[in-house]
């Protein structure tokens, strides 16, 4: 009998359940089958087909056609970039791994800037042009050909990905929809509980926290439920969005103190796009489409990263004229590459290195011990079946993601498997010294360079909700809908970057911009209220003196909102919303004196 602290931290591998079973079962037998392809077409590299797999796979059908749709848009510019760089520099080392650096950071900026999977575009675009360009190295002439091969083994994993997914989840469309409706009948009374809790003076904002994310994540869900549900179903997805729209709503409004009436609007609302999704309308033509908060100074960190890695990684080469330097440096831009779809890369890596040392391990036993005693593919194939399945068991244990992530995706690159030789020691040992040096490297360069601090992130996100707040009066563009899910992503993402944060910096940090939506909603419906020919003219005229003197003393315009709110009601065509808004703003407790983040820093 097993401690129950051992046994709890193995379950995931001897007892997983049947979803993780599944997901590592098929996309084992996925990765193998493209492997077995591979060498049937006597490919000369046909690791790097299991390997795409590993990379497009996910949990989901919706996910995977979306991140291979996007994979395969990458694979196609990063066929071409490679073919460029080569082309361009044949005879300029130097010159080319500086132009593979600016490449690579550029594709690592714009995957961190992008959210989705639409950042695995990117992602593809940057480690495709690597192994593209250094496959070609050292014969530039077979530059073109060795494009055409690299590319076949992508799309090839693509295809065997896609063509597993489908056959594993054959009724996924009629899932897809009830798993939509249910996750937005489960937010919407768990919404429906946090307004009465704030309405019954019991609001807490871990709870809160925690809701919002719920939103956010199911709102990135919609684009892959769309997917699986098929052709026409673009609407609903819509509806969807708009449904959680209203939820957000309608909980910034308890939050601001909107009275019962106006919550059970947006409630209301909320129920109708459900209702629809689950009984469609012909004829339908409801749009709503959100976007996601663009973090540039994270995107701009990455990319120098990248670029500094990359350039250092070559340097190092240069300086020491290793024999495998040109290994090491491939597999410096993959990991970047790889590295940079992770929220916290730096975290990130940490991970990742000891899945690495795990997959060395693992492909030094299977090079050493059983290749030599394998004599056709398929019994080969066999055999990888074991570690592939632990792998995949590994990439669902939110705990080990970033293990099995280099583990998966290197251990055939690790053993090799060729129809054309078999690997001796001294090469395995140079291809896995610069495999894990690579690593090492990445790991420690993203700890040095413009490293990861979980405060300086906070008083960065705190400086942007102060900059937005300040311009939403005059930002025509600036919906409601748009001002509160780009504010409680951004609070979503805050929260999982800054765990280490002590818990009460934290919820002080979380309150504020809490406040901050809250407060931005209300001058937004302001705005729109004083920018409608329908509203009276002395309400508008007031709006508009309130909406300027925003623009310049926000904290004037706050002290002065519950004065114009009380002039408006002694007229007879008084504007409830307006005064709503207004009361709410002067409610508002953002401005006071002390700020939780300056008081923090202060006192640090």
């Amino acid at each position: 009998m097993w401690p129950v602290d051992i046994a709890q931290r193995w379950r995931w591998l001897f007892a997983p359940t049947s979803a993780d079973l599944g997901f590592a079962v098929r996309t084992s037998a996925a990765a193998i089958l493209s492997l077995l392809i591979a060498m049937w077409m006597e490919l000369d590299s046909p690791a790097w087909a299991p390997l795409t797999v590993w990379v497009v796979a996910t949990a989901s059908r919706g996910e995977t056609l979306s991140k291979a749709r996007w994979r395969l848009v990458g694979t196609g510019i990063g066929c071409c970039m490679g073919v460029g760089l080569i082309a361009a520099f044949p005879q300029e080392t130097g010159l080319f791994f500086i132009g593979l650096a600016l490449w690579i950071g550029l594709c690592c900026g714009f995957a961190t800037f992008f959210g989705g999977y639409r950042r695995y575009g990117f992602l593809v675009a940057s480690f495709t042009s690597v192994i593209v360009s250094t496959g070609a190295i050292h014969q530039p002439d077979d530059v073109f050909s060795v494009a055409i091969a690299r590319g076949t083994y992508i799309v090839l994993g693509i295809v065997c990905e896609a063509a597993l997914a489908a056959m594993f989840l054959p009724t996924v469309r009629d899932q897809a929809r009830q798993r939509l409706l249910m996750r937005l009948d489960q937010i919407t009374a768990e919404v429906s509980r946090r307004v009465n809790d704030i309405h019954a003076g019991a609001g807490d904002i871990d709870a809160e926290q925690q809701l919002l994310a719920s939103i956010i994540a199911a709102n990135a869900r919609i684009e892959y439920d769309v997917l699986e549900m098929g052709a026409g179903a673009r609407r609903q997805g819509d509806h969807a969005r708009g449904a959680l729209a209203c939820l957000l709503g309608a909980l910034a409004r308890a939050r601001g103190g909107a009275p019962h009436e106006d919550i059970g609007k947006g409630l209301a609302e909320a129920h109708a796009h459900i209702q629809t999704i689950s009984s469609p309308r012909r004829g339908d033509r409801f749009t709503f489409r959100t976007r996601s908060p663009r973090d540039k100074v994270e995107a701009l960190y990455n990319a120098l990263r990248a670029i500094t890695g990359i350039i250092g990684a070559w340097l190092l080469w240069e300086i020491t004229a290793w024999p495998s330097g040109t290994t090491f440096v491939a597999y410096v831009a993959l990991v970047y590459g790889l590295l940079d779809t992770r929220e916290i890369p730096a975290l990130a890596s940490s991970g990742f290195f000891r899945g690495a040392l795990w997959c060395a391990a693992v492909a030094a036993f299977y090079v050493f011990r059983v290749v030599p005693a394998v004599t056709s593919p398929e019994c080969l194939a066999c055999l990888l079946a074991v570690p592939a399945i632990a792998g995949g068991l590994a990439a669902r244990n939110p705990a080990l993601v970033n293990h099995a992530f280099s583990f998966n995706m290197f251990l055939p690159v690790l053993i090799g498997p060729s129809n054309l030789m078999r690997y001796d020691e001294v090469s395995f040992l140079n291809t896995t010294g610069a495999f894990l040096g690579a690593v090492l490297f990445a790991r420690l360069t993203f700890g040095v360079v413009l490293p990861f601090r979980a405060d300086d992130h906070l008083m960065r996100t705190a400086r942007w909700v102060d900059r937005r707040l300040g311009t939403v009066a005059r930002d025509p563009g600036m919906s409601v809908h748009r001002w509160l899910s780009e504010n409680a992503d951004s609070m979503v993402r805050a929260a999982r970057m800054c765990q280490r944060v002590p818990p009460d910096v934290m919820r002080q940090a979380m309150a504020r911009h809490l406040q901050a939506m809250v407060l931005g909603m209300w001058v937004i419906e302001l705005r729109d209220i004083a920018n409608d020919p329908h509203t009276p003219a002395p309400t508008r005229k007031r709006l508009r003196v309130f909406l300027r003197t925003w623009t310049r003393a926000p904290l004037v315009a706050v002290q002065n909102a519950a004065m114009i709110a009380h002039n408006l009601q002694r007229h007879t065509q008084a504007n409830p919303a307006a005064i709503t808004a207004l009361n709410g703003v002067a409610r508002s407790t953002f401005f006071a004196p002390q700020d939780p983040l300056a008081a923090t820093e202060s006192e640090e």
